[in-house]
């Protein structure tokens, strides 16, 4: 209960300092945060998979960049609004997922990995060859931010922040429930033993396949934010370094925590855009840091921060 109430209260704290920023930050550092709630928000759906259920994937960035392709398309081509073409992007991510959930799920282990990056692969291919209908290489420009109707435009920067933390925390917060959910400790249970789980009765491939379908539609969510912040999407939002890049995030903050890999994911986007500031070798600097935070905290940060804890309690 003193744990909840805790939590709890840092939450509120937290949301509290980041509602105060826009009137604290210059605008640069006010779309540097709004990039890190994006991020935080696709690594967290990523977390789902790895952390909770046992499932590595390398091509999670298909979700996130089939929904930032749709939105795009449909608002940019179609001139579909805010209303209809958000809900039709997460369809189109929850049901890529599907699909590509029926081929993934048939393998295990490092098959599983490389089918992931393989079918992540093929989406890049089209978006990068289908130059009439997503730009190629070029990729699609212009894409306008949301219009929530009744003259309330979200286009400048800080409505932009406040729409963003609103719309990631509510995803924040589903995810949040969805592992506190029974079906989160079934999720546990079978990255555990997968046979100990079927022996209880439990169907695993469709729980394992309902977090598959869960996780591509939040990343599809984060990848519509992407595209609004961005107002433009490019083939690269599918490609497998944005897959690798979001592992890292997962692998840093520390899977099965959710905080964990949101804190890693906004500590990588800071350090990106901090460090190549300054030298154009920021990638070997990124990866002095993940391989310190492998030697000494295989866990990641928030397994650290939690063994640190247990060594000043033991010590008290």
């Amino acid at each position: 209960m003193m744990a909840r109430s805790r939590m709890l209260g840092a939450a509120i704290v937290g949301v509290a300092i980041l509602a105060a920023l826009p009137g604290l930050l210059p605008t640069y550092y006010v779309e540097l945060v709004t990039q890190m709630v994006i991020y935080a928000l696709f690594a967290m759906s990523l977390d789902l998979l790895i952390g909770y259920t046992g499932l590595a994937s390398l091509g999670h960035a298909a979700y996130f960049g089939i929904a930032a392709y749709a939105v795009g398309l449909l608002a940019v081509r179609l001139g579909w609004n805010f209303w209809l073409a958000l809900p039709a992007s997460l369809a189109v991510a929850a049901l890529t997922a599907a699909l590509f959930g029926l081929l993934a799920l048939r393998a295990r282990g490092s098959y599983f990995l490389m089918i992931t990056l393989a079918l992540s692969q093929v989406l890049w291919g089209i978006a990068s060859g289908w130059r009439e209908l997503t730009g190629g290489d070029d990729g699609l420009a212009q894409v306008p931010r949301p219009d929530l109707g009744f003259g309330i435009a979200i286009v400048h920067t800080t409505p932009f922040y406040y729409f963003t933390l609103l719309v990631a925390g509510i995803g924040m917060a589903l995810l949040a429930r969805i592992v506190a959910s029974p079906f989160g400790h079934a999720l546990r249970g079978i990255r555990e033993s997968e046979s100990r789980m079927r022996a209880l009765g439990y169907n695993v491939w469709r729980y394992k396949y309902l977090a598959f379908v869960l996780a591509g539609t939040f990343a599809g969510l984060a990848g519509c934010l992407h595209v609004y912040f961005n107002r433009f999407v490019r083939p690269d939002t599918i490609h497998v370094v944005r897959s690798a890049e979001v592992l890292l995030m997962v692998i840093l903050g520390g899977a099965g925590t959710l905080i964990g890999p949101a804190v890693g994911a906004a500590l990588i986007t800071l350090l990106q855009n901090v460090i190549s500031g300054y030298t154009e070798r920021w990638v070997l600097v990124l990866g002095v840091i993940y391989v310190a935070v492998a030697l000494f905290a295989p866990r990641g940060l928030a397994g650290l921060v939690q063994d640190l804890r247990r060594r000043h309690g033991g010590g008290a």
